[in-house]
């Protein structure tokens, strides 16, 4: 643990996106643990959106990390849970929420407001329900085009929407972290391990310098 941990004492629900069968995961485990946190569980889902852990479904891919145990990743059939049955078991401190890309419609010349809102809304009221605070991490910028058509100004259109759609999560724009296609990726949308080393590190970072989580730790 750090001599100066920013999270000392406090629990962490953290859900996610494809990018938690990846490196992401165990590093923001490891990142998490290193500033203090007590309890992390990291819970991802490839392709689920905001709406899909209020309604659960059916998914390609997924992974579980859940204490020092080893992560459990799963192929077809995974299956989201909703968000307020895992606040429920788990009683964190802090919800963070790592979904951009399921959101940013890359494939879309227009952006679809009145989906992304109903998804978005849906989530953080049921967040907000259960009076625990929340972190929503935007996407990252990726390698422009490519498989999943990740084009800069799309992620900024994405990043745009849900830094004014998440209150009353508190939004982290993972844009300013790095340049555009200065995280290297391997098909244009998820990231090299060194990228994801460097995301985990910024997110964790910008976790220990928000306010609110500040007076969370100093309450323990």
């Amino acid at each position: 643990m750090s001599a100066a941990a920013t999270l000392a004492g406090l629990s962490f629900l953290v859900l996610g996106e494809s990018h938690m069968i990846y490196e992401l995961r165990d590093n923001l485990y490891n990142d998490l643990a290193a500033q203090g946190a007590t309890k992390t569980h990291i819970v991802g889902a490839c392709g689920a959106s905001a709406i899909d852990w209020i309604k659960p479904k059916v998914v390609d891919c997924g992974a579980v990390k859940k204490g020092e145990a080893a992560a459990t990743v799963t192929g077809p059939g995974t299956q989201t849970q909703a968000i307020g049955q895992l606040i429920a078991a788990d009683k964190p401190d802090v919800v963070v929420v790592v979904i951009g890309d399921t959101m940013g419609s890359y494939d879309n010349p227009a952006f679809p407001k009145a989906w992304a809102w109903q998804g978005v809304s849906s989530l953080v009221k049921a967040i907000a329900a259960t009076k625990t605070p929340c972190v929503w991490v935007g996407p990252a910028y990726g390698k422009a085009g490519g498989k999943y058509n990740k084009q800069d100004d799309r992620v900024e259109r994405a990043a745009r929407f849900l830094s004014s759609a998440v209150s009353p999560c508190t939004y982290v724009d993972s844009l300013k972290f790095a340049k555009p296609g200065q995280w290297r990726t391997f098909d244009g949308q998820h990231f090299t391990p060194d990228g994801y080393a460097a995301w985990s590190k910024a997110i964790v970072g910008e976790l220990g310098g928000l306010p609110q989580i500040q007076k969370l730790r100093e309450s323990k």
